[in-house]
């Protein structure tokens, strides 16, 4: 972490990710994704902190699925399926394990041994109490008999018939799927008895509005499906739910244990603000970071 060297703290803070992605970073042996976060003063505009936001990022994508696992999973919950087992579904299991402690069986489908390997030695040494790991070849296969559902995975955008699949007849009674990334549903999971949750509401509204239609076909994460359905008219607004308002209890939790929901995470930028300034503030404390002088005097004013 880099802060420049005339500055100090702030109360206000502002700031902007990054987002630096490309599929083929992995021939290179790079991360797909490499984000970088620049944090603000928000008084002055100067900048407090240049940071690496891989983690950052990583794991606050892997809260989100968490906060709706505590509030729409069942908390009896013991097996999880995962698909794309990279960073991305790290966080989301970690996430999913605090919020039911229950889990003890993890299924996987991933693309390549070298990911798998890597989950799988990095699930062994977390979470010993996950006492049963299985590698499975199909979609259909993560997704029936589990708890807990979480598409984690990267491909291309364009045509939503290709993105991965969560068809009705796959989803036992009780089923939470928390979405971060391509997902499609058939149309049993597009009836109104399953309960369709996104992580805010007026995101998918800025989205849908800028994009052309279907907007699904842009932006593959599932909420923008329901944006679809609601100008289809395939599904009414009041049917989509916002996590915000599940936890702060102004909208129902798990209502029992029957009931289907699926949760969209497309992210939101302002949690990284948040978490970014947690950790810029941790790091003035413990004086951690390397101090980065940008100018002595400005030399236009």
């Amino acid at each position: 972490m880099a802060m420049p060297a005339y500055l100090g703290g702030s109360f206000r803070t502002a700031g902007m990710k990054w987002y630096g992605s490309n599929i083929a970073n992995r021939e290179k042996g790079l991360p797909r994704s490499i984000l970088t976060f620049v944090l603000n003063d928000a008084d002055t505009g100067a900048p407090l902190a240049f940071m690496s936001a891989n983690l950052l990022s990583a794991y606050r994508t892997g809260a989100i699925p968490g906060v709706g696992a505590r509030h729409l999973a069942r908390k009896d919950s013991r097996i999880v399926g995962i698909m794309g087992p990279g960073v991305m579904a790290k966080t989301t299991l970690a996430a999913f394990i605090a919020a039911c402690p229950l889990i003890d069986t993890v299924k996987i489908k991933g693309r390549g041994q070298k990911s798998l390997d890597s989950f799988i030695s990095w699930l062994k040494d977390t979470y010993p109490q996950v006492t049963t790991i299985r590698i499975v070849d199909t979609i259909e296969e993560v997704v029936r008999g589990s708890d807990l559902v979480t598409y984690c995975n990267s491909g291309a955008v364009g045509d939503p018939a290709t993105y991965p699949m969560v068809k009705r007849d796959w989803v036992s009674p009780g089923t939470f799927l928390a979405m971060p990334a391509l997902c499609n549903i058939d149309e049993g999971m597009q009836a109104a008895d399953v309960r369709k949750v996104v992580d805010n509401t007026g995101l998918y509204e800025a989205w849908f509005e800028e994009l052309p239609k279907p907007a699904h076909v842009h932006v593959p994460i599932i909420g923008v499906k329901f944006m679809d359905m609601i100008a289809e008219g395939t599904m009414t607004h009041d049917q989509l739910e916002d996590i915000g308002k599940i936890v702060a209890g102004d909208a129902p939790g798990r209502q029992n244990d029957d009931e289907i929901i699926i949760m969209s995470v497309g992210g939101m930028p302002v949690e990284d603000v948040a978490w970014g300034t947690v950790v810029y503030r941790n790091a003035i404390a413990k004086g951690i970071g390397v101090p980065l002088n940008l100018w002595d005097e400005p030399v236009l004013r």
